[in-house]
């Protein structure tokens, strides 16, 4: 339900007195588009659940406002100089802004999520993935290893069988063919060892490539299925190592920060999801259900969130330092959300995720 405006409230508001308490009658409430807490329709209508949060508390309280957009900086500067008496939105309270404004109890907690590429599907894919440097180390540190033990089975057996292993690099090689075809279990027969050590040599690689095999073997499926399944990243901790955005001055730009991860910023979270889609990025970071609700109404179907949310955020209404406000809305913000249409609200925008 709308309530009435009045045009001259933030006139008659000093720099230093919000205009409600100042004794005007209309409050100056500030917002910015974050679907799915604040959006803006095409006839200039705010909407979404905060919005909708803030209307019922303001219903009930008898506050006449209105809203005006800002920028994300603005909605605390805007505070702190007087022009605002409210800031309602996606708003994350944190350390920093709590020793410029107040916050309101929260009304809603997430974390921050990480949206990225998916995976090419199919064969072409996991082609892809034998030519990554993680698979490369692999082949070549057990092609290193056959080769010692290769150069071990020809030390042993140079002098007592120069048939299958004469002097010379045609030696070695017979001694690497040896040492591989042992530790596949192929075995062709077409070399053995004929001196003691050699035999003893044999046993013990026989038993040790069981385990090597098998442990190299697991090494590579979880390596491919991995490949198959994440996009360019699979958790927060390759943040570090690969192309990230954000939205500057954000809670997630303070937790990047925070974690030592480099990114750019981006003004929105749209322009962010293009630049991963595009793939201008590797990887998007802000807050889990905003981003959830936009790949989702973007339609990006090249796109996905890594599962769960990391890092804790909590949202609040920010209101002047010291504002009388804070306890009553407090109060009625409580209400708000322990009641059953708060909750189905949630259900039906953000889904069983969050």
């Amino acid at each position: 339900m709308a309530l009435a405006v009045s045009a001259q409230a933030q006139t008659q508001a000093s720099p230093q007195e919000s205009t409600a308490e100042n004794g005007a009658n209309s409050m100056v409430v500030a917002t910015r588009e974050a679907p799915p807490f604040a959006m803006k329709n095409e006839d200039g209508e705010w909407h979404g659940l905060a919005i909708e949060l803030w209307r019922n508390i303001a219903e009930g309280k008898g506050y006449d406002y209105r809203f005006v957009e800002s920028d994300l900086a603005g909605m605390i500067d805007g505070l702190q100089d007087g022009r605002y008496d409210a800031s309602v939105g996606a708003l994350t309270i944190t350390a920093e802004r709590e020793e410029l404004v107040d916050f309101t109890h929260p009304f809603y907690a997430t974390g921050f999520g990480i949206v990225t590429r998916k995976s090419s599907p199919g064969w072409l894919n996991l082609f892809n993935n034998f030519f990554t440097l993680g698979f490369l180390k692999a082949v070549l540190a057990l092609s290193a290893l056959l080769m010692l033990v290769g150069v071990l089975f020809w030390l042993a057996e140079r002098k007592h069988n120069t048939e299958e292993f004469p002097e010379g690099a045609r030696g070695i090689g017979s001694g690497f063919w040896f040492s591989a075809v042992t530790m596949t279990t192929v075995g062709y027969g077409d070399k053995a060892p004929r001196s003691t050590a050699g035999k003893i040599l044999a046993l013990i690689w026989m038993f040790a490539a069981i385990i090597i095999i098998s442990t190299f073997t697991g090494m590579i499926a979880s390596s491919l299925t991995a490949g198959q399944i994440s996009g360019a990243i699979s958790g927060p901790d390759e943040l570090d190592s690969v192309k990230v955005g954000s939205i500057e001055k954000s809670a997630s730009d303070e937790w990047l920060s925070d974690q030592g991860v480099g990114f750019s910023h981006y003004p929105d979270v749209a322009a962010g999801l293009e630049a991963v889609d595009a793939g201008e990025l590797d990887a998007f970071v802000y807050d889990a259900p905003l981003l959830r609700y936009s790949v989702k109404q973007m339609q990006l179907g090249n796109l996905r969130m890594l599962p769960g949310s990391f890092g804790r955020q909590d949202y609040g209404i920010a209101l002047p330092a010291g504002s009388a406000l804070r306890e009553p809305i407090d109060i009625a913000l409580l209400r708000e959300i322990e009641s059953r249409s708060w909750r189905d609200d949630l259900q039906k925008m953000l889904g069983k995720g969050d």
